[in-house]
């Protein structure tokens, strides 16, 4: 097999192992048409400063010795295999970054033989890279669980950014649908990546000079809706992720049906896409505006309503918080009003130091008014036409014609019954799939939100700097 189509079987089968939101469109080529929306093999990160970054995107192999019921790669599928030599890889990035296709290299892997095969393999491709080629771009490596903890120590100091996936929300999940890969396991690596990073940064403050352990961090991503479990269940994890291991992001997957299996929703089902992004937004909120988990989502509503985004949920459900006056209010409060982000909140405490803001000035300096407008005052006066009570704010948030385009998308939630599952117990995550990811770890506060004057990113996928 030529290396041409071993990038075309490996891109392709790296395409299921995202690292970044979901883009909700499935547009392939056309004759007499530039472009391909649906062409694997190159995704885009973005730098510190905004600007997007191409990425090789490929997996060193798609054989694995596992049997993952939603993987694309796994054993008992009948699929083309191959795999590639860790010099084919390193030259095959090299002729790409020549050419100027991409500035970095994505790199994960299915199971050949046992992980510690694999990830000898993946080491030796990125050691060529650094070491014989003097390869100097951005990297971002998936660990391979159950790998040993001298060839991920190796690893964290050739590469930028390391990730282990969590696969699943519970270690329910994760037995029903990857029998043969345990919670143990996959936190063993995310464990000792946090502590190197840990370690590191106190050694950096020594010496300077010393060499850098994943200078950008670690990552994890989760599949959401191949299994049952709630919103809640899903944020309290990622909420207890941020405390544990000091992950720089939290991706979810949209689960796409590619397989038939009883246990998993019908292949003519659509990806929750619109959940998937619901997740983002709160995931957002906790990192950057002080919420937590417990705030968005409930055991007695355990599921984000998909038809508003949570902040703007969250907002009506408490009206009691609201209105915010613009004038006086600090800068942990303006954060949580809907329409006003952390750039917005940063300005209005600048501006309102030498200026008498207005709605109009408000509108200026960056505030979304049109959602905003109905949980502020300025100069203790309510934008005009606006009623302060909770079905007329919802309402005026909910336009008709948001409705009707948000009906349109496939947003229907998997239904427990539709799986044959029992119903899982909301305890479960304070108890017995939870305590795994935090005992023997000391628990670190939440991420403050972004402090006044601080650099703050709009979007970073693979998180180069988050």
């Amino acid at each position: 097999m030529d290396i041409y189509e071993k990038l075309t079987i490996l891109s392709d089968a790296a395409k299921y192992d995202v690292a970044c939101t979901s883009s909700g469109v499935n547009r392939s080529g056309r004759p007499g048409m530039t472009g391909n929306a649906t062409a694997a093999g190159i995704c885009h990160s973005f730098a510190a400063d905004g600007r997007c970054i191409s990425l090789l995107k490929v997996l060193m192999s798609n054989a694995c010795v596992y049997d993952c019921k939603y993987c694309v790669n796994r054993v008992s599928r009948d699929t083309p295999r191959t795999s590639f030599a860790p010099r084919e890889l390193a030259d095959l990035t090299m002729a790409f970054y020549r050419r100027n296709y991409i500035e970095g290299l994505f790199l994960s892997s299915g199971v050949l033989r046992d992980p510690d095969y694999t990830m000898e393999h993946m080491l030796e491709a990125i050691t060529l890279l650094r070491e014989e080629y003097r390869f100097n771009g951005y990297i971002h490596v998936k660990t391979i669980p159950g790998a040993g903890e001298e060839l991920v120590r190796r690893m964290g100091f050739v590469v930028d950014r390391m990730s282990v996936n969590i696969e699943l929300p519970t270690e329910s999940g994760l037995a029903l649908l990857a029998p043969q890969k345990s919670a143990s396991a996959i936190m063993r690596p995310m464990a000792q990546i946090s502590q190197g990073v840990t370690q590191n940064r106190s050694e950096l403050a020594l010496y300077r000079h010393a060499p850098k352990f994943a200078p950008a961090g670690q990552s994890t991503q989760m599949i959401v809706g191949a299994t049952p479990e709630s919103d809640y269940q899903i944020l309290r994890l990622s909420q207890g992720l941020y405390r544990t291991y000091q992950l720089k992001r939290v991706f979810f997957s949209a689960y796409t049906p590619i397989v038939e299996d009883n246990h998993l929703p019908s292949v003519r089902s659509a990806p929750p896409l619109l959940r998937e992004h619901r997740l983002y937004q709160a995931d957002w909120l906790m990192r950057f505006y002080g919420f937590k988990a417990e705030e968005l989502v409930s055991p007695d509503r355990p599921n984000m309503n998909l038809a508003i985004d949570p902040k703007c949920h969250w907002a009506v459900n408490h009206m009691e918080e609201f209105p915010v006056e613009v004038l006086t209010a600090p800068y942990g409060v303006l954060l949580r009003v809907p329409g006003i982000g952390v750039k917005s909140a940063q300005r209005i405490i600048e501006t309102r130091a030498h200026t008498r803001l207005t709605f109009e000035g408000l509108k200026k300096i960056g505030v979304v008014l049109k959602r905003a407008r109905y949980f502020i005052t300025c100069a203790g006066r309510t934008d005009e036409y606006v009623i302060m009570e909770p079905d007329a704010v919802l309402q005026g948030l909910l336009s008709l014609r948001e409705i009707e385009k948000r009906t349109k998308i496939d947003s229907r939630q998997i239904q427990i019954g539709e799986l044959g599952l029992p119903e899982p117990k909301i305890t479960k995550i304070d108890t017995d799939d939870f305590r795994f990811l935090t005992e023997g770890y000391p628990q670190a506060a939440l991420p403050a939100p972004v402090p006044r004057g601080a650099s703050y990113e709009r979007r970073s996928e693979f998180g180069i700097y988050i």
